[in-house]
């Protein structure tokens, strides 16, 4: 092999390094809070779901900026919240497209990291 695809084929895997770290930004407790969350909503064997949450985590990280996770799930707990507190965003439409986008979302990277397919 010459030097110039050797300095080619290392310049490549440098770049996919970068983008790799660029989309996985997403601060540590989070990532472990939305692995939590997950193998909470998705009981099965705890190897089995750590790495299946684990996938939709970093998904997730490859798909959106964390400011606009951070929006969408605040809006997600928030709707769950009883009473008239919650009715105030349940009913609120600008928050519907962020609803619709996370749930969006979450079927993409379940179905992608198999997060309830039959066993």
């Amino acid at each position: 092999m010459k030097l110039a695809p050797r300095l080619a084929f290392a310049a490549g895997g440098l770049l996919a390094l970068s983008a790799l770290a660029q989309a996985n930004d997403f601060p540590t407790v989070d990532r472990v809070l939305y692995v939590q969350e997950c193998m909470r909503d998705h009981p099965g064997p705890n190897f089995e779901m750590v790495n299946k949450c684990s996938c939709a985590a970093d998904r997730v990280a490859a798909e959106v900026k964390f400011d606009d996770y951070v929006e969408m799930t605040t809006v997600v707990k928030a709707i769950s919240i009883g009473g008239e507190r919650g009715s105030e965003l349940r009913d609120n439409e600008t928050v519907k497209p962020q609803l619709s986008r996370w749930r969006n979302l979450q079927a993409k990277v379940k179905k992608a990291c198999f997060i309830g397919a039959p066993q």
